[in-house]
């Protein structure tokens, strides 16, 4: 999956699914340019990808930690760190981040 946002730009193509949530309200959602903005990271264009999807650019170190910490041998010697950072208060943290971001893209 991730070679087809690697070789096709989603905002040349049309097989990318679009946002339901965008046509059935005209609004963004939170994850609104994240194909593209995916496409642009994986070739190394950070300005455009975060034209495209600010809070994806900026949190993708944070979700990239998560998944090397979850699946690595580092989970085991670094537990407190993970329930640190990707525990239930962590969770909640980001997910009002994202709602802040989604009610702030659509003022």
């Amino acid at each position: 999956m991730a070679a087809l946002y690697f070789w096709f730009d989603p905002g040349r193509v049309s097989f990318f699914p679009p946002c339901p949530f965008r046509l059935l309200t005209g609004l963004d959602c939170p994850g609104c340019g994240s194909q593209r903005c995916l496409h642009h990271l994986m070739h190394g264009n950070i300005r455009q990808a975060y034209g495209h999807n600010p809070l994806m650019v900026l949190l993708s170190p944070y979700v990239l930690t998560g998944f090397v910490l979850q699946y690595s041998p580092l989970r085991k010697t670094q537990a407190d760190f993970h329930r640190r950072f990707y525990g239930k208060t962590a969770s909640l943290l980001v997910f009002g981040m994202i709602i802040v971001y989604w009610i702030g893209r659509n003022l």
